[in-house]
């Protein structure tokens, strides 16, 4: 069967999570451990309590994730989607309409 037919695969694997929210930086980031990079059209989901993050702190914790990796299939559309949509941008006005 070719591959862009083939189901969607799934694996858990460990991961880090790390969570700032201080007035330098508010982002989160999640580091897969022994999985293939994470590529177009595929999923992670992280397992576990929702994690809370007062302001001023940083938390780093060690959690599973579970990526189910898209079909070939998937992926095309997902590439094709994301192209559609950034051509979307291309057709924005920045002027104000009146003529000059």
């Amino acid at each position: 069967m070719p591959s862009i037919f083939r189901r969607r695969t799934r694996a858990t694997v460990p991961c880090t999570i790390e969570i700032e929210n201080t007035f330098e930086s508010l982002h989160a980031h999640v580091e897969l451990h022994g999985a293939a990079p994470v590529d177009a059209g595929d999923e992670v989901l992280v397992h576990g309590d929702m994690i809370r993050v007062p302001y001023g702190h940083k938390v780093t914790l060690q959690r599973l994730a579970t990526v189910t990796r898209a079909s070939g299939l998937e992926r095309a559309l997902t590439i094709l989607a994301a192209r559609l949509e950034l051509t979307e941008l291309y057709e924005v006005s920045f002027s104000s309409g009146r003529k000059l």
